[in-house]
């Protein structure tokens, strides 16, 4: 449940996470380059058709997210191609909300972002392959479990009520975040073996 529907956020919430996103994006623009266009729409496509596929897990259900790989290899480009995948997938299949635009789209990329820039650089330098997997794996999972902790926290803020809610919400993201972290380890691989490249920022 990354994409919190409509009607359920308090309004202050909502406002905070669209001021949040309006900055991230901007950020992302401000900084994108001609290298970063495709890679970002490569990426927001992925992100498009992966998160439309819901997997039930207990009261809830659970979709890839790829925030930790879009935070390696798009730095802070992540708050577009998670924006621009969000807005479509709002608009053409009725998944998510448009008044929780903003609030999803912190939910998801901001995780993704703050460990890519923050463990991305040791990703690149490093020439051990297992420490680069593991690392990628670090952020795979928690960006996950940062996205599931940040839909908790929206929803307890907006009503006490959901605060039961919230916590059992939390729990249903630790599958997910076992299996992103085999997938960001995976592409990371790949990536720095055929075109180490793509895992450099161009925003």
């Amino acid at each position: 449940m990354a994409h919190i529907p409509d009607g359920i956020l308090a309004a202050p919430v909502l406002i905070g996470g669209a001021v949040l996103a309006a900055g991230g994006v901007a950020l992302a623009l401000r900084q994108i380059d001609d290298r970063a266009i495709i890679r970002t729409a490569i990426l927001s496509a992925t992100f498009f058709a992966g998160s439309l596929i819901s997997v039930p897990v207990g009261p809830s259900s659970v979709h890839l997210l790829l925030a930790g790989l879009m935070g390696v290899m798009l730095g802070s480009g992540a708050f577009l191609s998670v924006l621009v995948g969000l807005v479509l997938q709002a608009l053409l299949f009725g998944f998510g909300g448009l008044t929780t635009l903003g609030v999803n789209t912190v939910n998801i990329a901001l995780p993704g972002v703050v460990l890519g820039l923050a463990l991305g650089p040791a990703i690149r330098r490093t020439t051990r392959p297992g420490l680069r997997a593991a690392l990628a794996a670090i952020v795979g999972a928690l960006s996950v479990l940062g996205t599931g902790g940040l839909v908790a926290a929206c929803l307890a803020l907006s009503s006490p009520a959901y605060a039961p809610v919230a916590s059992v919400l939390l729990a249903t993201y630790l599958p997910l975040a076992l299996v992103e972290a085999a997938i960001t380890a995976a592409v990371v691989g790949f990536l720095a073996r055929v075109e180490p490249d793509a895992l450099r920022p161009a925003a």
